[in-house]
């Protein structure tokens, strides 16, 4: 019996599909009823993220009610400062509070052990492989190490990015030597979710915008390409996704650079720069979640755009951020139908 590849591993290596494969970031989560009544038996959500059952359960619930062509692991990029020793939590209407970092040897020492540290996330990913139909892709993902490291280093005040580039400026060292501490125990994460049955990796570098020459390079890009080779030296052979969001302007350098199989795009990125980049690398967005959000002409007109120009390329469709949590289910299935037909 011949097992198809899945559509979005055909896209992957580079194939155009006349009707590309779709998931949407952030696609399990609050705009479903069902994740809201499973998030609520679990009052924080680190447990959450740690518990193999529900988590799975979270991953599988948006593949069940729309059929998307990949499963997405349910889990938060700041799992590696928590296997690093950092202390984590997720106050309501705060989001991130990380406790004191970690002494610098200590937590090198740890870092080749993070997978063995989320042992509970690579079962996650077990269970979620073993009910997936063989059509639906499993990806599973880590945060960018400079967006990790920011997290580490702020603390308390996780989303003023401001104080992680005075850190550069003032200790550009010790930030070098959290980097390369972050990059290993990433890559170790990646190989225990590959080991258990993820098909894709995806790096979510959600903090990418912003940077004055020549730090994009030397935060961004370096950082990237280190850690895949490490990943590629621990035997991981999965294509990987680069999402280096909010730095549209530094894409061409990225892909030049950085030995991804596909590239993420966020929502201000010009049909014309999509167009230039998928000569070069299969490309996946960029939707923007408030057209999703609103529904109506104006999301038909949205999808249509992208259908448009990048249809005629290696194209997964996908938003340039996450589904916000009060987005409307009807307009999930709108884009859908769209794309489907």
């Amino acid at each position: 019996m011949t097992v198809t590849q899945p559509s979005i591993l055909k896209v992957l290596s580079g194939e155009t599909l006349s009707v590309p494969p779709v998931w949407f970031m952030r696609q399990a989560g609050r705009y479903l009823p069902e994740y809201r009544a499973l998030r609520a038996t679990t009052s924080g959500f680190v447990d959450f993220c740690l518990n193999p059952e529900k988590a799975a359960e979270a991953t599988l619930q948006p593949i069940r009610r729309y059929g998307f062509d990949a499963a997405i692991l349910f889990s938060d990029i700041l799992m590696i400062p928590l296997a690093l020793g950092q202390d984590l939590t997720f106050a309501v209407g705060e989001g991130p509070i990380l406790g004191e970092l970690p002494d610098l040897a200590v937590m090198r020492e740890r870092a080749p052990l993070a997978g063995e540290a989320l042992q509970n996330v690579g079962e996650t990913v077990a269970r979620v492989k073993a009910q997936l139909g063989p059509e639906t892709t499993l990806i599973g993902f880590c945060g960018g190490p400079w967006t990790v490291m920011t997290y580490m280093l702020n603390g308390k005040k996780a989303h003023d990015r401001s104080l992680i580039r005075s850190f550069v400026y003032e200790d550009e060292v010790r930030v070098m030597e959290l980097l390369d501490i972050v990059i290993e125990a990433s890559a170790w994460y990646l190989k225990k979710q590959a080991d258990q049955g993820a098909q894709v990796l995806k790096i979510f570098e959600s903090w990418a915008e912003g940077f004055p020459d020549p730090y994009f390079d030397s935060l961004v890009i370096q950082p990237h390409i280190r850690l895949i080779e490490r990943v590629r030296a621990l035997g991981v052979t999965l294509p990987i996704i680069g999402f280096p969001r909010g730095a549209e302007a530094r894409c061409h350098d990225y892909i030049d650079a950085v030995p991804v199989q596909g590239m993420g795009l966020g929502t201000a990125t010009p049909m014309t720069l999509g167009i230039e980049l998928q000569k070069k690398v299969p490309i996946q967005g960029a939707l923007d979640p408030v057209v999703l959000r609103s529904g109506g002409k104006a999301l038909d007109a949205a999808v249509d755009l992208i259908l448009q120009s990048w249809g005629q390329g290696p194209l997964i469709f996908n938003l340039g951020h996450g589904i916000f949590p009060d987005t409307p289910m009807a307009h999930v299935e709108q884009v859908l139908l769209r794309i489907r037909g």
